[in-house]
């Protein structure tokens, strides 16, 4: 007894010990094959330092279907992490939809503030029915704020696929609402004016983004005739240029003075495109039709010096977006959608931060690049499909196109380059060239340094309803979302050299889902083997006891 004693209580000693050093030295196993639960050096870098409280509350509450349980499961794991490492990071799950709430209402209060609600088709035993769902969270630090989408979808998804993209991107997704509310503003970037670039109208919604990460400022190349050293000194003072769909010939001195920024080490992205032609023209013009011209903007050695050439001719595609026309009238117009192969969506065949897990960019009236051979690395990040026609310009184009069928045979052309990235130590375009103005401290080989060059710029043009801009790849009329505002912020970040969130996004998670197709399919006999196998283990239980206790008592 007094062995038992002893024994008894040097288990409760142990135990203490155990707690008390535990209670010093805390620690979470990950172990998990994808350390799916462990956060990654980048984020525990970012919330190291935070001292006041980050409040986060999610919206990812209430009866919906499994595989977005899974999802509203997976966010609290993060933020637990986030927790564990920060006690600061507080956060709560709230139901939108609590009972006796009007859901309509709240959907539209939703939209107001930019969180788009979700209507999910959940099909279950046969039978489809729809779900509402805010994967959105907001995050609180002093007095300001960040929404946060937690839904990563992309066009022909099943819900398991949009769940594990989304699981995917979540670290990602918290991190960069992290960054935007602890962190301040260091890096500039120009938006180019006076080359007849798209009006701030057309562009508002993604300048309106970037000024949450960075400071922006119109700048203008007017000044080159007169001073061009000093509009030169002038631009070098960003660490980006943005030069969105340009329509006016570059003069050498304005040339020059691009140039002469890239060799200082200076980043540049380029939306430009070879051809006119306007998809709105085609709605304005009496008979439907517009000429699609070659454009001329001066750049073609600009772009051969540094390794592309951006091409005429247009991408015809098949796999592509739609075009929404208006048919009937009064009341009683309708919006539908057809095919347009001059809008191509493009997609990557790499795994580059920039590009992973986003949706396909959706492109209007693009031209193919080529890139050619230098010592600068290129990086293909958008192509079309292998189902791709070069059509050359002057092309007339006209709406009954929608009418035509493809021919597949001549559709032969294969993917086409849409968007390319530049890394290196790029050489002048005016080496062993005579300067159209003296430059001071002149160089014909620059420091290491990087471009992005996309063979449109409508990629970066968002559209109007009456209530003013829509947000950047949301088509209003099919309720799609491109990945064109994301991809640009992703470029925007890697070109300024914001690294540390862009490596959290390749972070890769595999969730294994149940076959919902199969589990409809032998429901009845999984019911049936649960009702029936308990019985029969417990029937065979009860005989072989039963068998034991009769052996054991004709020996006795």
């Amino acid at each position: 007894m007094g062995k038992n004693i002893k024994y008894i209580f040097g288990i409760l000693i142990v135990l203490v010990l155990v707690n008390a050093v535990a209670s010093l030295y805390f620690h979470r196993f990950d172990l998990t094959q994808q350390d799916r639960y462990t956060l990654s050096q980048p984020s525990k870098e970012l919330i190291k330092e935070v001292k006041d409280p980050i409040i986060v509350d999610v919206f990812l509450k209430g009866d919906f279907p499994a595989e977005f349980k899974r999802l509203q499961l997976e966010t609290r794991y993060l933020l637990e992490e986030f927790s564990a490492y920060n006690s600061e990071i507080k956060f709560n799950f709230i139901n939108p939809l609590e009972e006796g709430v009007d859901a309509q209402k709240v959907a539209n209060n939703f939209y107001k503030a930019g969180m788009m609600p979700e209507t999910l088709n959940i099909n279950q035993n046969g039978k489809v029915s729809e779900s509402l769902l805010f994967p959105w969270a907001v995050a609180y630090y002093d007095d300001k704020s960040v929404q946060i989408n937690l839904l990563k979808k992309k066009i022909g998804d099943s819900n398991e696929q949009i769940v594990n993209t989304s699981v995917e991107n979540l670290e990602y997704a918290f991190a960069d609402a992290f960054s935007k509310l602890i962190y301040g503003k260091d890096k500039k970037i120009a938006i180019m004016r006076g080359n007849g670039e798209l009006p701030e109208k057309n562009i508002v919604d993604f300048v309106k983004t970037l000024r949450e990460y960075y400071y922006i400022a119109p700048f203008t190349l007017d000044s080159v005739a007169i001073q061009p050293q000093r509009t030169l000194d002038q631009l070098t003072q960003y660490d980006l240029i943005l030069e969105a769909k340009p329509t006016q010939k570059y003069t050498e001195e304005e040339k020059l003075v691009l140039d002469q920024y890239l060799m200082q080490g200076g980043k540049m992205m380029w939306l430009v495109e070879n051809a006119a032609i306007e998809k709105d023209s085609l709605f304005t013009n009496p008979d439907n039709a517009a000429l699609a011209y070659p454009r001329d903007l001066n750049l073609n050695d600009f772009f051969f010096k540094y390794g592309l050439r951006i091409n005429t001719s247009l991408v015809n595609d098949v796999i592509s977006a739609p075009i929404v026309l208006a048919q009937g009238s009064g009341n009683k117009t309708q919006f539908n959608p057809f095919p347009w192969y001059y809008s191509p969506l493009a997609v990557s065949d790499n795994s580059h931060s920039i590009i992973k897990n986003t949706e396909a960019v959706k492109f209007d009236f693009a031209n193919s690049i080529d890139t050619l051979k230098n010592e600068v690395k290129k990086t293909v990040l958008l192509h079309s499909s292998p189902t791709t026609k070069l059509d050359a310009t002057p092309l007339m184009i006209n709406l009954e196109m929608i009418n035509q069928k493809p021919i597949p045979e001549s559709y032969t052309d294969g993917k086409q380059n849409l968007g390319v990235l530049l890394e290196g130590e790029f050489t002048s375009v005016y080496k062993n060239r005579i300067l159209p103005f003296e430059v001071k401290n002149y160089s014909d080989k620059s420091k290491e340094t990087k471009m992005l060059v996309i063979s449109d710029g409508d990629v970066i043009k968002n559209e109007f309803n009456r209530e003013g801009p829509i947000a950047l790849g949301y088509d209003r009329f099919t309720g799609t979302t491109y990945g064109n505002k994301e991809f640009l912020m992703n470029a925007t970040n890697y070109l300024l050299d914001d690294t540390g969130l862009l490596a959290v996004r390749a972070k890769n998670i595999k969730l294994a889902f149940l076959d919902t197709k199969k589990v409809a399919q032998e429901r009845t006999s999984w019911q049936l083997f649960n009702m029936v196998s308990p019985l029969i283990l417990l029937g065979i239980f009860a005989f072989g006891f039963y068998t034991y206790r009769k052996k054991k008592y004709i020996k006795h």
